[in-house]
């Protein structure tokens, strides 16, 4: 089904230059949408309408009844293009939805919805190696006028793709960054694992305090004891000591894919894999630490400023990636890209 959709006639490339686009929003020519109502989900629909209405009384607004995910799709030097672990991003939207009592989305409809973007906006996937990808961007409204803190008996469900160039302008090099007990990110039992958007906004002055510092982000300690690492606004943490790879376990902690799949590759290498409590002392026995997440893929880290202690963690003296950071990043990169074979079946390649 078509909502205001026009068929788009011309499949020229548009003309971006693919290797200086930043991190940000390009528009598109299709996004697709699904709307909950009377208790059961209708069908996709493409739509080429930028804009949504709501009622002003919508949950989403009043109650911050919405959840998103990030993935990305990318095209391979066979033509291909090849989305990452499509199913993981479905199942994580369903958690945050539980996690705020909205109606879950289901796996099979999010699959389709994402390749459905895709095919329908192919022209905008990046060529291969330009160090570009297509972002895709599911968002999960309460859409129901009401007064009252309760669950919204309406969502809308939006789905959109932009293409992008790496998180931080300089790709993959080392950044600092920089602990503050002053701020906290989420509650233990919290919010802290959902995708929602409370979590970033409540971010959003830590990280801008972070960034006049001149540093990449914030990374915060556990809000209880203010002891272990935690996470930063938008990515997980880990770390190499020695031969274990070394990532925080927290009852706060959005379960970031991109980590999940670099500790599967670890192991392929050989790796131990610790998910623990870190206490920020230990920093000083890393031999290199990271930030990964859907957009950077992997920040290396190039020291960690602890602003109360005066304390500083150096990981790279040089400024460059470590060896074992640089190794991950190529080997996951090589996989989205179709590069290498995938092993492990985290790709879904658009016919």
């Amino acid at each position: 089904m078509e909502d205001g959709a026009k068929k788009v006639l011309i499949m020229e490339r548009p003309n971006i230059d693919w290797s200086n686009i930043g991190f940000g929003y390009i528009p598109t020519d299709v996004n697709i949408r699904c709307t909950y109502a009377n208790g059961a989900w209708g069908e996709l629909r493409k739509c080429t309408d930028r804009q949504i209405s709501l009622h002003m009384a919508a949950t989403c607004l009043h109650y911050g009844q919405e959840a998103f995910e990030g993935l990305k799709a990318f095209m391979g030097k066979d033509g291909k293009i090849r989305i990452f672990r499509l199913d993981e991003n479905a199942k994580r939207l369903q958690s945050s939805c539980r996690g705020i009592m909205m109606a879950e989305f289901p796996e099979e409809k999010f699959r389709d919805a994402v390749i459905m973007a895709v095919q329908e906006n192919r022209r905008f996937v990046p060529p291969h190696k330009s160090g570009a990808s297509l972002y895709i961007r599911p968002l999960l409204i309460g859409t129901s006028p009401q007064v009252g803190v309760k669950p919204a008996t309406e969502y809308e469900f939006i789905l959109f793709v932009t293409p992008v160039g790496p998180y931080f302008k300089g790709g993959f090099q080392t950044t600092p960054f920089v602990i503050m007990r002053e701020y906290d990110r989420a509650a233990p039992l919290g919010t802290g694992i959902y995708k929602v958007g409370g979590n970033y906004a409540a971010s959003l002055v830590a990280g801008e305090h972070a960034h006049q510092l001149g540093y990449s982000n914030i990374f915060y300690l556990d809000a209880k004891e203010k002891k272990y690492i935690d996470e930063c606004g938008a990515a997980n943490f880990f770390a190499i000591k020695g031969n274990t790879y070394v990532t925080p376990k927290s009852t706060s902690i959005l379960p970031s894919i991109t980590n999940k799949s670099l500790m599967t590759l670890a192991e392929e290498m050989g790796m131990t894999v610790e998910r623990r409590h870190i206490p920020v002392e230990e920093l000083a026995e890393f031999d290199e630490a990271g930030a990964c997440g859907t957009a950077a893929v992997i920040s290396p880290i190039e020291r960690i400023d602890d602003y109360d202690t005066k304390k500083s963690y150096v990981f790279s003296k040089d400024g460059k990636p470590g060896k074992i950071c640089e190794k991950l990043y190529n080997r996951l990169r090589a996989i989205q890209y179709g590069d290498v074979a995938d092993p492990f079946g985290w790709i879904t390649v658009v016919e």
